[in-house]
């Protein structure tokens, strides 16, 4: 079910195949490996490749040009998860009165939980989740300990209050460290309303005094993340991210099957589809055959999943301008549309496009949607 690597004389076979099997960037040439660095930069995987080539006692194998910049790759994520640690001791500081510890999302529960995803893994800010019922005692909270809203503007204010799953992201006043507060875990106007009260329910306690979704659930909510997400510029770290946490968490019959009944109970099956077809057909991710007939009662219909297979092959690879293949900005502005067709109502949505072409024309893009940077 893994699907075919795009022809050799295209590099991304080459980064394809790297993150699938990193010894075989061994065989690549001086000039091959300057390509991969290049794309596996750009694609936000640079870290990851060298945390797999290091893992594997690879490293060292490595010439000693493109290794300078697999080792300071390292360096970087490696700092960055050390700042992680630290912003999460203050966030407990700040929050420790409430009633149940905040839920870590994303790369800081990768960080904080110690799983394979954070290897490598760049990001630039932290993300919880809280109930809705204690947003305003959680910006209170972090208010005091220094982080402020970083939108100001009453039309930003009010998307992200009324309609958004978050509320606008708070950045330190000092440090410069950015929090995204979540509610739920899909946009108040979605299509799809997953009942967060059950995340909440069957979330870890984790090192720091925070708690991590449930592994069906983190799963779950990383291919949510990407699948309903508007911004694709880090989609192939992403789509890695879910790769990793598949061989991580699914070991047995047993997990496979926790993970296709949680998306049925959550109502996530459509996503929960394209996240297993994609991630094996693109990555190889060994999914079992069974699991994606399973799975395949949230498929679309054949020429749906034939249009779909197309645009999620463009925009889920590296999107370097040497490489992204024709039709990749067509597959990127379609999908773009598709994300937020999905997590808003016509009139909403039209009033909502309308207001950010108009900010574009003016220089100002107006709230930061999709948090490609988590």
């Amino acid at each position: 079910m893994s699907g075919p690597l795009p022809a050799a004389t295209d590099h991304r076979a080459d980064l394809l195949q790297a993150l699938r099997q990193p010894a075989s960037a061994l065989a690549l040439s001086l000039r091959g490996w300057e390509d991969l660095v290049r794309l596996a930069r750009h694609a936000a995987v640079l870290g990851r490749l060298a945390a797999a080539l290091e893992a594997g006692g690879l490293l060292d194998q490595v010439p000693a040009a493109p290794r300078a910049h697999l080792e300071a790759t390292l360096l970087l994520a490696r700092a960055q998860h050390a700042e992680v640690r630290r912003e999460c001791a203050y966030i407990h500081q700040a929050l420790a009165y409430l009633d149940e510890p905040p839920v870590l999302l994303k790369g800081a529960a990768y960080v904080m939980a110690g799983l394979p995803a954070a290897a490598g893994r760049l990001f630039s800010d932290i993300d919880i989740l809280v109930p809705h019922a204690q947003l305003a005692a959680v910006e209170i909270g972090l208010g005091r300990f220094g982080w402020i809203t970083t939108h100001h503007d009453a039309y930003d204010q009010r998307y992200y209050r009324e309609w958004m799953h978050e509320l606008p992201p708070l950045e330190h006043g000092v440090r410069g460290t950015v929090i995204d507060a979540h509610h739920t875990i899909l946009p108040l106007t979605a299509r799809l309303q997953p009942p967060v009260q059950r995340l909440f329910e069957q979330a870890l306690p984790v090192e720091g005094g925070f708690r991590i979704l449930a592994p069906a659930d983190m799963v779950l909510h990383s291919i949510v993340h990407l699948f309903h997400n508007e911004e694709l510029s880090h989609g192939l770290r992403d789509l890695s991210d879910i790769d990793l946490l598949l061989r991580h968490f699914s070991r047995s019959e047993g997990d496979w099957d926790a993970l296709v009944e949680r998306g049925r109970e959550l109502g996530l099956q459509r996503p929960l589809w394209y996240g297993l077809h994609s991630v094996a057909r693109i990555l190889g991710t060994p999914v079992p055959p069974q699991v994606l007939r399973r799975a395949a009662d949230g498929a679309p219909g054949r020429a749906m999943s034939a249009l779909m297979d197309a645009l999620w092959w463009r925009a889920l690879q590296s999107q370097h301008p040497m490489v992204a293949p024709a039709g990749t900005s067509v597959a990127l502005f379609l999908l773009y549309l598709r994300a937020h067709w999905l997590r808003m109502p016509p009139l909403l949505l039209a009033r909502h496009l309308s207001i950010k072409a108009w900010r574009r024309l003016r220089g100002d893009d107006g709230p930061a949607e999709g948090a490609a940077a988590q």
